[in-house]
């Protein structure tokens, strides 16, 4: 690496590059002609050094990922033993001091590594679905927060009583909070368990998790730079965050699916490819120099994309280039792992690993009730949420990345990691039997109180919380607080502008207070589609407000007044209460009083005179994003459809069967013998003598000779074949 920069700065002092961005075979012939034969040389050996251990990364990852997969065991632990075989730990153990050094260059990998990381973020955010989220909104949104403050809690006191600072304890409750998405998705596949309704539940859950997770990284980097936990910092922070999740998605939403619809015009995978991988670094650049994680930015704008229609194309050309740089970053997680430090920590790391199952199954358990289902399908989701991963990853190598974390959490993460990834499968299968247990124990008044609430949950949810007035107030209301949220990121980036002032900025020469004024005066312009487009909503919430609260049967003849004075009320404190966001939000802007006042007049007569312009605006913007939304969810009916025969012909195999004499089917119709409610096996054709029956319908009678066509699962056509035997040997 030292060679590298000294080639570099040489190179540039000859005024031969303004950056060290050609081909290195280029640099090194350009070395050579300017007499730099060691450099070059030295550089040449850093190449190869380089292939070398990206060889041994790929080739121990790749060796242990099959091993891992005929074990039926997740491929991500495989990365990590792979990494801990090939560390400098393991080596040392094995041979001693002078053990056998396969990774050199450590820094490199470890600088892929963080690639890893953002693709790793990019990934879980190109499975961001709203959609599916939508479906299980109500549980994800219950479930998932109170799980997650449940495991912080615990993990906070399981790390004071193991004498770690709070920074370190705080860190251990976000590790162990937040459950594996490839982990629980790669076992309830394996056990063709991926389609029942508390998988679906599962997963709205985990998409919560991951957004909750994305927002606990923010905060735990803002905690370990500043070192307070005060509730204004966090508070601020998470004030921020908002915004800047707002903003990202809703400018997002208009701008990346366009654009990829564009470049995907073209119909070269390598374009489409490039700018989809520029729009991953660039939102990540820009969320770092905005102080928020690059994992961040990775992760919104995966999850703009997942709403393109042209995610589909995007996973597979993305897939190779996300599988190559994960399996770096896991590796460079095992080779920071010191075995012996495992040894070590072995009880910690069991105690912590039955808090994590034990606190897991609880909090989901009781989150998913607290929604609404039954005890069953709440164990299921509960046990099936039992383990740790790649979040978990994340956050302990950012506590390790900035020394704020005890050194022993990271290896006690990565032993926890192993242990309740393997107690997964288990748990899930046990958790019928735990349900019956439970009952069998369980008082039978809670037990009833258990299915009372339940329908309660089910009768509020059809009432009047979900009738038009309370529909349309929630909407109104969510709208308006997406677009302050926009207002407020037009109003910061302001800020931030004033505050760093980039070179464009200042070539303007503009004194600090007219600087203040055009800015403040620029960003209140951009804001003001969103604060007419409130004032609009404000009207009509007013409206709507009036004519829910006050009763024409009560009120008499002053209904009209009474109306109008609660309409009109709310639509002064709404606009009050915008004003006063606004001044906050600009206060490191605001210019003079006597200026400011004279520009909210001007602003006011555009306002007046644009009026129905800025209204046109706002709503091509709403009709564009409606637009994306929907054409992703077209699209994707239309994958689905397409997909559909590939699947069913994977799962469903086609036998035949004769009809022997005495068989108990022959003279009766194929509804009455419910073959397909018994077996999961269908009758799809019927060869009787010289005639052919395609489909037949329910009533059609079988009758001895014929020949039966069945469809169904490898396992379901010999219970069906058994059905259809004779009873006795003739």
């Amino acid at each position: 690496m030292r060679t590298f920069a000294l080639t570099d700065s040489l190179a540039r002092s000859f005024g031969c590059c303004g950056e060290w961005n050609v081909p290195a075979r280029l640099n090194i012939r350009l070395a050579k002609r300017l007499g730099l034969g060691m450099i070059a040389a030295g550089y040449a050996m850093h190449e190869v050094s380089f292939l070398q251990d990206l060889a041994v990364v790929m080739i121990a990852a790749g060796i242990v990922t099959v091993l891992f997969q005929r074990l039926k065991q997740p491929v991500v632990l495989g990365y990590i033993v792979a990494g801990i075989l090939i560390g400098p730990h393991f080596s040392t153990l094995i041979l001693g001091g002078g053990g056998l050094k396969l990774v050199h260059e450590r820094e490199t990998i470890e600088s892929l590594a963080e690639l890893g990381m953002v693709f790793l973020m990019f990934s879980l955010g190109l499975e961001f679905n709203l959609r599916k989220l939508g479906r299980v909104a109500a549980t994800a949104l219950v479930a998932a927060p109170l799980a997650i403050m449940l495991m912080v809690f615990l993990g906070y006191q399981v790390g004071q009583l193991m004498g770690w600072t709070t920074v370190s304890s705080l860190f251990l409750g976000a590790v162990i909070s937040i459950a594996s998405t490839s982990v629980i998705v790669k076992v309830l596949r394996e056990m063709k368990r991926d389609r029942e309704p508390f998988a679906e539940l599962i997963y709205g859950i985990l998409i919560v998790e991951d957004l909750l997770g994305v927002v606990m990284i923010v905060l735990l980097t803002g905690i370990a730079s500043t070192g307070d936990l005060g509730v204004q910092s966090m508070l601020i922070s998470t004030g921020k965050l908002l915004v800047f999740l707002v903003t990202v998605l809703v400018l997002g939403l208009l701008v990346v699916p366009r654009l990829l619809n564009f470049v995907a015009r073209f119909e070269s995978n390598e374009r489409l490819l490039v700018a989809v991988l520029g729009l991953c670094f660039g939102t990540s650049l820009v969320a770092a120099k905005l102080g928020f994680s690059v994992a961040l930015g990775a992760f919104l704008v995966g999850a703009v994309m997942a709403e393109s229609s042209q995610i589909h194309r995007i996973e597979s050309l993305v897939e190779p280039v996300r599988d190559l740089f994960i399996a770096v970053f896991f590796v460079a997680i095992g080779m920071l792992v010191e075995p012996l430090l495992l040894w070590e920590h072995l009880v910690p790391i069991l105690g912590i690993s039955a808090v994590v199952i034990v606190g897991q199954v609880v909090g989901n358990t009781f989150g998913t009730v607290v929604a609404g289902h039954d005890l069953r399908t709440a164990v299921r989701v509960g046990t099936g949420l039992s383990q740790i991963g790649e979040f978990s990853f994340v956050i302990a190598t950012l506590g390790l990345t900035m020394g704020v974390t005890d050194p022993s959490l990271y290896p006690i993460v990565i032993g926890v990691a192993l242990v309740t990834t393997l107690f997964t499968p288990l748990w899930i299968r046990s958790a019928d039997g735990l349900t019956d247990a439970i009952l069998r124990s369980a008082p039978k008044p809670l037990v009833g109180y258990l299915a009372l609430y339940k329908d309660w949950v089910e009768r509020f949810k059809g009432g009047q919380w979900n009738s038009l007035a309370w529909k349309l107030s929630r909407k109104w209301i969510l709208q308006m607080a997406v677009n302050m949220a926009l207002v407020a990121g037009v109003m910061l980036g302001a800020a931030y502008l004033f505050n760093q002032q980039p070179a464009w900025l200042v070539r303007w020469n503009l004194q600090p207070e007219t600087l203040r004024t055009v800015l403040w005066g620029a960003a209140l312009i951009l804001s003001l589609p969103m604060l007419i487009a409130n004032l609009r909503k404000l009207q009509a919430l007013g409206m709507l407000i009036s004519e829910a609260t006050v009763k024409r049967n009560r009120a008499g003849q002053r209904t009209q007044s009474l109306r109008a004075v609660v309409a009109n009320a709310c639509l002064i404190a709404g606009t009050t209460g915008m004003i006063l966001c606004v001044l906050l939000l600009s206060s490191a802007l605001l210019p003079p009083l006597g200026v400011m006042l004279a520009l909210a007049v001007v602003l006011a007569v555009v306002a007046w005179l644009q009026w129905r312009f800025l209204v046109r605006i706002y709503a091509r913007a709403q009709i564009a994003i409606k637009e994306t939304l929907e054409s992703h969810e077209l699209g994707q009916a239309e994958s689905e459809e397409d997909a559909l025969p590939t699947s069913l012909l994977e799962a469903a195999h086609l036998d035949s069967v004769r009809l022997a004499k005495g068989s108990p089917a022959a003279g009766q119709a194929i509804g009455a013998l419910e073959l397909r409610t018994n077996t999961g096996v269908s009758i799809v054709g019927i060869e009787r003598d010289s005639e052919r029956i395609v489909n037949p319908g329910p009533g059609e009678t079988l009758h001895e000779g014929d020949l039966l066509l069945l469809l169904g699962e490898d396992s379901q056509l010999p219970k069906a074949k058994a059905e259809l035997a004779p009873t006795q040997a003739d």
